[in-house]
């Protein structure tokens, strides 16, 4: 049973932080600016897996410096290397003025604002910053890029404050708090430890970079942030699907549905490719279960266990799109200007409008958000008993004991939550720089709302296998199904039956953490 071509992998997701070891990971990652994946964006920021820099990248990147370095020198005016920028960019700029303008540029738009963005986060945005510089139409010092690769090599983690971008013209207030660290300035994270950029520098025996020509604009210019954010809470949301196929599939069970729901032939008739997917890996899950079909009540069941096809094969579907779009931007040149080294142009454009993946995870965030809200159905159908035919909230001394009714709770809390969340930040824009930035994307912050959806949704998930293994537990033991049996065996070697009421906010964070680490999809793999 495979959703997405993905990573079987092993160990903790939060395990990367300020105090990693980098000395046992796997091979380099070579980073040319073309074939980046998004498991590759995972591997280094969250397991650290180190990077080197491919010789045809360094090529490129060498001579549009060079044709910046040329542009500057003969005094043509030229954004950004020769005027201001914004409304600044009527201001011409002598090539003495260049490197102020560039330093300047990082120092005055380091305005960010909020608590930082956490190690794992900011590893993916200096990995897809400089990947973006590698393919060779930037016009940055190649050393600039050596460097970011030594500060993800060796563990120095710059302080980047999560809001401020308004996702056109780039990321630019959370890029230029990085890029602060590599002039020897700002704040950064080194063995788990917060000091000045400087200090960081020197932790590391590194030298901070000169700026000039274009350095400072194509550092910051560009969607970095949001893809960043993006690409790891992407990447989240794969597994959470999966864990809601699979809780999806125990609630069944216990509920005893009916597999006919699930008939291929049903699914052919729709043509729609996420929900014939679904219905496959139901089937799969359910295969040799005596649990289904035994209901002698009635003959249909509810839409939340009859359509699970039809609404997560929707998001399956949503979720495709929006791996594509992420997949492509990872290997774009999102900077402006542009350094055409073959034909000695540099054109300006907008490559750093962030609009392609606002809509796109605005849209994730939607079709996670749907996860989220069957699922909290389902829990309902599970401890209602009116419902399930099954004691009152799941614990056999109902009244003395309370059993899963809060968590319910707490499902539909987080649902709540989801659906305020869910409202897209794409259809937003404020003008800003004297009107001259007069449309802008708000995709940095689609990307943090996703984010927080996806950490909703894996908790309401988290509960609805709480509950429906408690429901089994309930029951005559039978034969669980082919998928659903693991499932089962996995939610009770973390966490035990109820038997008497206990505190059940370190099950529901143990169940999710199941889901982030990748066990559960691990598990589902026939």
């Amino acid at each position: 049973m495979i959703i997405f071509e993905m990573t079987v992998r092993e160990g903790d997701a939060d395990q990367a932080d300020g105090s990693m070891e980098y000395e046992n990971t796997l091979e380099f990652l070579m980073i040319n600016g073309e074939d980046l994946t998004l498991e590759d964006v995972r591997e280094v920021a969250v397991f650290g897996r180190k990077i080197m820099i491919a010789a045809d990248a360094r090529k490129r990147m060498e001579e549009s410096y060079a044709l910046v370095g040329e542009i500057l020198r003969s005094g043509k005016a030229t954004y950004g290397i020769s005027t201001g920028f914004g409304e600044f960019s009527r201001v011409y700029l002598s090539e003495d003025q260049n490197n102020r303008l560039q330093l300047n540029l990082i120092r005055s738009h380091a305005s960010g604002a909020g608590r930082p963005f956490d190690v794992k986060t900011v590893r993916a945005i200096m990995l897809l910053r400089l990947n973006a510089l590698c393919v060779g139409f930037s016009g940055v010092n190649p050393d600039i890029v050596d460097l970011l690769v030594s500060f993800l090599n060796l563990g120095i983690t710059p302080l980047i404050p999560e809001q401020g971008s308004l996702g056109a013209s780039g990321d630019l207030a959370n890029l230029a708090h990085m890029s602060l660290v590599l002039v020897g300035e700002g704040r950064a994270i080194v063995d788990g430890i917060e000091m000045s950029g400087q200090a960081a520098l020197e932790a590391r025996h590194l030298t901070p970079m000169k700026l000039s020509g274009k350095d400072g604009l194509a550092l910051i210019n560009g969607t970095a942030v949001m893809l960043g954010v993006g690409t790891l809470a992407y990447l989240e949301a794969e597994d959470v699907l999966i864990a809601a196929n699979g809780a999806a599939a125990l609630t069944f069970e216990a509920l005893h549905g009916f597999r006919s729901a699930y008939d291929q032939r049903v699914h052919e008739l729709r043509k729609q490719k996420g929900q014939m997917q679904v219905a496959s890996v139901m089937r799969q899950l359910l295969e040799g279960s005596d649990y289904a079909d035994t209901r002698k009540e009635d003959v249909q069941d509810a839409y939340t266990l009859r359509c699970v096809p039809q609404v997560h094969g929707a998001s399956l579907d949503a979720m495709r799109y929006v791996r594509e779009v992420l997949s492509s931007e990872a290997n774009a040149v999102t900077d402006n200007p542009l350094v055409f080294s073959k034909t000695g142009e540099v054109i300006s454009g907008g490559n750093f409008h962030g609009q392609p993946l606002a809509l796109a995870l605005d849209f994730l965030g939607i079709a996670v958000a749907e996860l989220a809200n069957i699922s909290e159905r389902r829990t309902e159908r599970l401890v209602n008993p009116q419902l399930s035919g099954l004691p009152a909230f799941l614990v056999k001394n109902g009244g003395v004991q309370s059993g899963f009714m809060i968590p319910q709770y707490v499902a539909a809390s987080l649902v709540s939550e989801n659906k305020v969340l869910a409202h897209p930040a794409s259809v937003d824009s404020i003008p800003s720089s004297a009107n001259k930035e007069d449309h802008v994307s708000m995709g940095a912050f689609a990307a943090r709302k996703v984010r927080t959806i996806i950490e909703n949704t894996r908790r309401v998930i988290a509960i609805e296998l709480m509950c429906a293994a408690q429901a089994i537990d309930l029951q005559e033991k039978r034969q669980l199904g082919k998928g659903t049996g693991r499932i089962y065996e996995l939610v009770r070697q973390t966490i035990p039956v109820l038997t008497e009421d206990r505190s059940l906010s370190g099950d529901i964070e143990a169940i999710a953490k199941l889901i982030v680490c990748g066990k559960m999809t691990n598990i589902l793999r026939f």
